[in-house]
């Protein structure tokens, strides 16, 4: 059943719900792709530039997303990057929009920082990743790879995207972070 777009929120991650952030999780067969919100957690406490957020839909949390945000160095670099470095939906909420509306909102808040011209993130390739949802929101293949993950781009820029035409696309694909 489709969701309505503007009950997806996303919300800082308290002490009360931390816990709930930490139960949450993706689909047996998706667990490949996707780290464990405790494991990203953890990794964000020692790592100042992780932005990151539970996802709500309506008052039930259906997810997490973590950014690597370089502009929130102290300092920061002359010319920070920002990417996806987590997202994923719980095995319960999937197939009902509210990844791509959360990511949706990750992407208007990236571009509305006006830092970056593209936002990045990566992908294990394999049977069942994440690769056609992505590519659905916009994101392109970036013709590199990290440590054997797929690098995609979004052009955040209104010339960029009118630049990009239609996605490059590779065969073989997978995700880290499957929504």
């Amino acid at each position: 059943m489709p969701i309505d777009p503007a009950q997806v929120s996303l919300r800082e991650i308290t002490a009360d719900t931390v816990v709930q952030v930490i139960k949450l999780s993706v689909a047996e067969h998706q667990k490949q792709f996707v780290a464990p919100n405790a494991v990203s957690l953890a990794q964000a406490l020692f790592a100042p530039e992780a932005w990151y957020r539970a996802i709500w839909h309506g008052d039930e949390m259906v997810g997490f997303v973590m950014l690597e945000d370089e502009s929130l160095l102290d300092p920061p670099p002359a010319h920070p990057g920002i990417g996806v470095w987590r997202f994923m939906i719980d095995l319960r909420f999937q197939g009902r929009g509210i990844g791509r509306a959360a990511l949706q909102q990750v992407i208007d808040h990236v571009r509305a920082k006006g830092l970056v011209d593209t936002l990045e993130l990566s992908y294990v390739p394999g049977p069942g990743c994440p690769e056609p949802f992505y590519l659905g929101l916009g994101f392109r293949h970036a013709g590199r790879l990290d440590e054997g993950e797929v690098i995609l781009e979004l052009p955040l820029r209104p010339a960029q995207v009118a630049a990009a035409g239609s996605p490059r696309s590779t065969s073989g694909i997978g995700s880290i972070d499957a929504p």
